[in-house]
């Protein structure tokens, strides 16, 4: 079974992929562009439509290194051509998300006050809150950044273990516990 390192990075014809002289990899696409910097032992070869990334020993040091930059290119294409979401359920009486500025989000999260949350231009949002509770989904090119953006958000109020209020990424599994119990 071959390492990820090793394996080729397919690149679609509506991608433009190009490397400079000082070690940086840069994918465009019409609608954004992602930027890289390589290790300077890596050697990225680009051959028609595929791009390959090579080692100069078998190092351990090398072979992670080969496949870390390989996984970062590989989400760079992905996330031009088909792009990256996740979903944050905000779940608790009198919870929600309002958005009343462009990239400006209002969180309600049960606090004496609200939270601002500026979101960066990279990323969109959506909040749907029809007869449930609200779901906040971000969408953007760049997986490192919408991971980093879903984590802050996420971190504003955890979800409790006892009722299992606060935010949460859809699918994520809270472990609940009993709480008290009367005795008499």
């Amino acid at each position: 079974m071959p390492r990820i390192g090793s394996q080729p990075i397919n690149i679609p014809q509506e991608i433009d992929f190009s490397i400079s002289k000082d070690h940086v990899v840069t994918v465009k696409s019409a609608k954004a562009a992602s930027m890289q910097a390589i290790h300077p032992d890596i050697i990225v070869k680009q051959e028609n439509d595929t791009v390959t990334l090579e080692i100069p020993t078998q190092q351990k040091r090398h072979k992670s290194l080969q496949g870390l930059y390989r996984s970062l290119i590989q989400n760079m294409v992905t996330g031009l051509t088909k792009g990256f979401s996740k979903t944050l359920e905000i779940i608790g009486i009198g919870y929600k998300v309002n958005n009343p500025k462009p990239q400006l989000f209002e969180f309600h999260l049960g606090y004496s006050h609200t939270i601002n949350f500026l979101l960066p231009e990279e990323i969109e949002a959506t909040i749907q809150s029809k007869g449930k509770n609200p779901t906040l989904t971000l969408k953007s090119h760049d997986k490192q950044l919408l991971g980093q953006v879903t984590a802050k958000i996420r971190s504003l109020r955890k979800p409790e273990p006892y009722k299992g209020k606060g935010i949460r990424i859809q699918g994520e599994y809270v472990r609940r516990k009993q709480g008290k119990t009367a005795s008499g």
